[in-house]
């Protein structure tokens, strides 16, 4: 369980990153393609949003009840954060696809507010969220683990081999850029 949220942590970076390429375009008043930046911030609303993170939570659960620690719940405020972000840069992203005018300053400050809020909450779990799990869990923990996130678990719809059409243009677009 582990090792796929580490993965799902360096597919996110990936698309960071084309985020940030992204920002920089529209900061230095370059076009930017704005279906393919609201594309990647649906991606991380329908998968991380709703997988990724309800996962994180649950295992965060089991390592509170396991350690008799109190929760201090920064991992879980973290992810409301999140989620409100992506809805809130979803919503202008939108307006911008409809021809609603917003302004190019309010884009910019929540695509990059975004941005370290995502980084920023990788780096923690990997930091500080994770290596506990490794030094608490056992195999049968995780095996106990895995039944508790069943309900949770999807298949990733951007980086997997299962259905091509989810997220199709983006696909294509991340294929493209590895090859340059």
């Amino acid at each position: 369980m582990l090792q796929r949220l580490m993965r799902d942590h360096k597919n996110i970076a990936t698309l960071l990153n084309i985020l940030s390429n992204k920002l920089t375009r529209l900061a230095e008043g370059q076009g930017v393609d704005f279906h393919l930046v609201r594309d990647i911030v649906e991606y991380m609303q329908s998968y991380a949003e709703h997988s990724h993170h309800p996962l994180e939570d649950i295992i965060f659960d089991y390592y509170s009840n396991k350690t008799g620690q109190a929760n201090c719940g920064q991992l879980y405020n973290e992810h409301h954060r999140l989620a409100e972000a992506s809805g809130a840069l979803v919503y202008s992203l939108n307006m911008i696809l409809s021809d609603v005018v917003i302004s190019r300053e309010k884009l910019i400050n929540d695509l990059q507010d975004y941005i370290k809020l995502q980084l920023s909450h990788m780096q923690y779990e990997e930091r500080d969220v994770f290596p506990n799990f490794v030094k608490v869990f056992d195999d049968s923990d995780w095996q106990k683990i895995t039944v508790l996130c069943k309900k949770r678990l999807i298949d990733d719809p951007l980086f997997n081999d299962n259905d091509k059409t989810i997220f199709e243009d983006l696909r294509v677009y991340i294929e493209n850029a590895d090859k340059k």
